[in-house]
């Protein structure tokens, strides 16, 4: 009769190395891809502000033969307006859907405040028609002073795809510290694109309209000659 020994294993067995080696490969593929998205994001860049003006004031001859003023002299004080004017903020409306809201462009400035670039221009203008711009300082008894304030300057949108810049502005002319007349103009220039870039030419065109009422309307006023 025979005895049949069995062999019982002393050891216990190892992982297989085909899965030790699929774990290891999943981690470093899942590091690496960390990686990436931390090095994408910061590669990227914030969108960089675009700044716009009115151009510069060049002398016309339309525009100084259709505005003339026969003022020897006048003073232009600065341009006065609601708090959200005296910054570089862009502003439009979306009259078609909500024309309470003001709404600024995101990455677009202007390079000054609407009211100090809208001084500057009507100063320039009223200086191309013929007359002396003074400023407050340097006014002198009897000399004309025009006062200039802005209700509204904006980008209007009045459907998707039709757009136009908008300035309305109050004058007050007075001399010998009494008011001699007071009117508001307000024009519309149509923007030639739905963007930043398009309000901008329209609102310096609107501008340049403005300026050229309310030179008309200085040479239709009774004035004292001093």
């Amino acid at each position: 009769m025979r005895t049949i020994v069995h062999h019982i294993p002393t050891q216990t067995p190892t992982l297989p190395v085909t899965v030790s080696g699929t774990l290891r490969r999943l981690l470093l593929a899942a590091g690496t891809g960390a990686a990436l998205l931390l090095a994408g994001c910061a590669s990227e860049k914030p969108a960089q502000n675009t700044t716009f003006d009115f151009g510069p004031a060049a002398s016309s001859a339309q525009f100084v033969q259709a505005a003339r003023a026969p003022i020897a002299a006048i003073v232009v004080g600065d341009v006065t307006g609601s708090a959200a004017l005296d910054s570089e903020r862009m502003f439009y409306r979306l009259n078609y859907s909500d024309p309470l809201q003001a709404r600024a462009y995101a990455n677009s400035r202007w390079s000054a405040t609407p009211l100090q670039m809208v001084t500057q221009r009507l100063k320039s203008r009223i200086a191309q028609s013929g007359a002396k711009v003074l400023s407050v300082s340097d006014a002198s008894d009897g000399v004309p002073i025009l006062r200039l304030e802005i209700d509204d300057f904006s980008h209007h949108f009045d459907s998707q795809a039709s757009s136009h810049g908008q300035l309305v502005l109050r004058a007050s002319l007075f001399q010998g510290h009494k008011l001699v007349d007071q009117k508001t103009f307000d024009r519309k220039t149509p923007a030639t694109s739905a963007d930043a870039g398009g309000g901008a030419r329209a609102l310096a065109g609107a501008t340049d309209t403005v300026a050229s009422d309310v030179i008309a309307w200085l040479a239709t006023l009774p004035l004292k000659k001093e």
